[in-house]
């Protein structure tokens, strides 16, 4: 399975693997339910028109309940960031190939081109290309220079910006203060994104980028450096 590096507002680049073909076939699936589900209730609402309007306008209103099918994935992955349900069950999404977040015409390119790579060949050319592509790419995701990238958490952290502390704490490094909270929320989340990949690399990277940010040095190890840096902000900015 390769890699790719995600850059991050902060410069840091976060390791990440390209999701596998069998991932990427479970959460098309866990999609194709959920449109089943929803083809499912409009032809039962659909049966409460037949008998009440006629043929023409039956017709219509069945083709209009069917556009979120045939617009399902570009609607999610522009909606969230791209992510359809199927990838948010799966902890997929997909990125441009140099990590930067897709564009809505990104989405746009991969959902036109679906027709080749899934609909009109039962998904064998899409399969196929994810197969003989280094980055695991089909004609869609080449097309628009994306990847589908694996983001399956592998360590638990908390996931809010301020840590707790109680009152006795002593804070370490009084110049947190320089800091804004976007600054904080940046690093907390470099700091997540490395914990779940593992990369050793991009959290010392993470490191070195805020003892310039607060011109400061410590003998404190990488993790245990942002964790008494979070810390330390929660403190003196919660006026404790």
């Amino acid at each position: 399975m390769s890699n790719t590096n995600v850059n991050t507002a902060q410069n840091v680049n976060i390791n990440y693997q390209v999701s596998s073909l069998g991932y990427r076939i479970v959460a098309f699936i866990i999609d194709l339910l959920v449109m089943a589900v929803y083809l499912i209730v409009i032809d039962y609402i659909g049966l409460g028109f037949r008998d009440i309007v006629d043929n023409n306008t039956y017709f219509g209103i069945s083709e209009l309940l069917f556009l979120p099918v045939a617009f399902y994935s570009l609607f999610f992955n522009i909606a969230f960031g791209g992510r359809t349900p199927g990838k948010f069950i799966m902890k997929m999404r997909v990125v441009k190939i140099d990590g930067s977040p897709a564009r809505w015409s990104d989405y746009l390119t991969t959902w036109i081109i679906r027709l080749i790579d899934i609909w009109s060949t039962n998904g064998g050319v899409g399969i196929i290309a994810i197969i003989f592509t280094e980055k695991n790419q089909r004609l869609g995701d080449s097309a628009s220079d994306t990847i589908v990238i694996d983001a399956r958490k592998t360590t638990k952290i908390s996931h809010t910006i301020l840590e707790e502390v109680d009152q006795s704490y002593e804070p370490t490094f009084m110049t947190v203060n320089n800091l804004s909270d976007n600054d904080v929320n940046e690093i907390k989340e470099i700091y997540r994104l490395a914990a779940e990949s593992r990369d050793f690399k991009a959290l010392h990277q993470l490191r070195h980028k805020v003892e310039e940010l607060l011109q400061t040095n410590s003998e404190l190890r990488d993790g245990i450096f942002i964790r008494t840096i979070l810390k330390d902000y929660t403190y003196l900015t919660q006026g404790r």
